[in-house]
């Protein structure tokens, strides 16, 4: 159920965007979720990253006012998450690069000037490796549930 929700949060976050875009960046959050902290552990990372996207002081301050451990609260750091993805998105299209997940997840985890002057570190492209294929295999059980 707390799926559906976060699926009719991101839709509805979609202004201007096309139903395949959503459905992508949906699948790439989700999967960016789901390598960042799938245990919904309210525990600061390493570096004192914060929420089920393991965001950053300067990236949560980046999008919002809200006191940093809103990052904990799904609902709060779900809206920061979305925002963030459309930033490296519009990040990517500006250079003349389509925003792949792989791409997406790169950036979220290096830094888009390191994915954009291919300086981003092997942990990073790991990590998008990593994305890339829960996402595809999320398209892949979204279209076997449709031909249901």
């Amino acid at each position: 159920m707390r799926w559906v929700a976060l699926f009719a949060f991101l839709m509805w976050m979609t202004v201007a965007v096309s139903p395949v875009d959503a459905a992508d960046r949906w699948e790439t959050l989700q999967a960016i979720h789901w390598v960042e902290n799938p245990n919904n552990s309210p525990t600061p990372g390493a570096h004192g990253e914060l929420g089920a996207y393991q965001f950053r002081r300067t990236t949560w301050f980046s999008y919002t006012r809200k006191p940093f451990e809103y990052a904990r609260e799904r609902a709060h750091a779900d809206e920061v998450a979305v925002m963030h993805y459309e930033w490296l998105k519009r990040g990517f299209e500006k250079s003349g690069m389509e925003a792949t997940p792989y791409l997406i997840a790169l950036a979220w985890s290096a830094g888009l000037n390191a994915a954009l002057g291919g300086r981003a570190p092997r942990v990073s492209h790991n990590y998008a490796t990593r994305v890339t294929n829960i996402v595809e295999s999320l398209k892949l059980r979204t279209a076997q549930s449709g031909q249901e």
